[in-house]
Order: structure tokens, then C-alpha cells, then sequence
């Protein structure tokens, strides 16, 4: 496969961004739509980076990707992007909780639209299509809710003001417009965020949203 020439570090203040995809086309289409910015800097398989984002593109979800997808987030550092055909209703809640926050179908998957997700990503903020949130809704919501009483329930609760944030997370909005609604800063809303994924150990926004409905918090 063709490999893209990593940028001279001293230009390294844009995205660091790396493509896999199963075979040459695919690899060479994403890798064009994504050239047309400047902020992103497309890096070669084999460069070490620890603090980019990983666009995958791929048809379906299988147990392959499942397990690429997880390397890439505990091993590598990496916030991906899945780029898909095709998310089962079986899938979904495992592609979110292995860390999975971006998600574009790949009938949209226009140059627009990738850069959305991958700025997204870096930034821990979440991107999926409404109707996959609708699907994750419905999905959590066939989950038995953890019982308040219970011993776990001492450190897996959640305070009005994470609960009034992740309801805002949920609604599709991003840091900017939930800490304008709220009336706090940016910054607050970002250290709410990493305080419950820390406290909570979830991999990233959309897994906190997929936590909160399954536990009842939100609907």
C-alpha cells in the first residue's frame, strides 16, 4: 500500500491524522478528501504518534476491526473516527464502549464531513448520526438500570450538573454551544466531562451518554 510522507515536525501544530482502510481504493479516496485541509497532516501507518486521530473505513463490523478499534485506543492513544457501511443493533453498544465517540456513514463520508469528525475526535467530543443515537437510545434502553442502592452506587452516581451537561451531550451538542447554554465556560464543561469519564472509567463522550440512559439518568 501506498504510504503518505509524514509532514517535517516543525509543522506539526495541525491534526495528526492516519488512514486504514482494506484495500488501496478506499485508502486512496479518504486519503484525497481529507488532503483538501490544511489543518489536518495525514501521517504514514508507521509513524509513531500518540496524540491524533485514527480514520477507519470499513464496510461492516467485524471481530477484526473490533479488536484493531481497541488497540488503537489503549495501545496506540489514538481517538478514532469509523468511517461504515454497516452498525447492528448487537454492534453498536460494543463500538461505543470499546471508545468509538466518531462515526460516519460512508454515504456521507464527504470531505466536509470527515474533517467534522476528525476535529470532533481530537477535541473528545462526540459525532454520531442522529439516527445512530436514536439506535444507541434504544439499544441502552433494553439494559437493566444498576440499582441505586447498590455498593457501586456510592461511585458511579452522577450530579445534577453532570447529568443537566450529558442531557446537552445527548442533544448533539458541543462543547461551545452546552457551555453558552449552561452559562458556564468552556473549559468547566471539559473538566465536568473528564471528571465523570475518569471517575466512571468510560472511554469518551458518547460512552457517558450510553452510561447515563442505560442507568435511568437521562432519556
Amino acid at each position: 500500500m501506498k504510504r503518505v510522507r509524514p509532514a517535517p515536525a516543525e509543522h506539526r501544530t495541525k491534526i495528526p491524522v492516519v488512514v486504514h482502510a482494506p484495500d488501496p481504493v478506499l485508502w486512496e479516496g479518504t486519503i484525497s478528501q481529507l488532503r483538501r485541509h490544511p489543518e489536518v497532516d495525514l501521517v504514514d501507518e508507521a509513524t509513531p504518534h500518540d496524540d491524533g486521530v485514527a480514520v477507519l473505513v470499513a464496510e461492516s463490523l467485524d471481530q477484526a476491526l473490533l479488536s484493531r478499534l481497541r488497540t488503537l485506543i489503549r495501545s496506540e492513544g489514538l481517538r478514532p473516527v469509523l468511517v461504515i457501511s454497516l452498525i447492528r443493533e448487537a454492534e453498536l453498544l460494543d463500538v461505543i464502549e470499546c471508545g468509538v465517540g466518531a462515526i460516519v456513514w460512508r454515504h456521507e463520508a464527504t470531505s466536509s464531513r470527515l474533517l467534522q469528525a476528525v476535529t470532533a475526535a481530537f477535541r473528545g467530543d462526540g459525532d454520531l448520526p442522529s439516527d445512530l443515537l436514536g439506535r444507541l437510545m434504544n439499544q441502552v434502553s433494553m439494559l437493566r438500570p444498576g440499582a441505586v442502592g447498590s455498593p457501586a452506587a456510592q461511585t458511579s452516581y452522577l450530579t445534577p450538573r453532570e447529568i443537566d451537561v450529558l442531557r446537552l451531550v445527548a442533544g448533539g451538542m458541543d462543547t461551545g454551544e452546552i457551555a453558552e447554554k449552561l452559562s458556564y465556560s468552556e473549559r468547566t464543561i471539559k473538566n465536568i466531562m473528564q471528571g465523570l469519564t475518569t471517575r466512571l472509567n468510560l472511554r469518551n463522550r458518547a460512552h457517558a451518554v450510553a452510561y447515563a440512559m442505560r442507568e435511568g439518568y437521562i432519556s
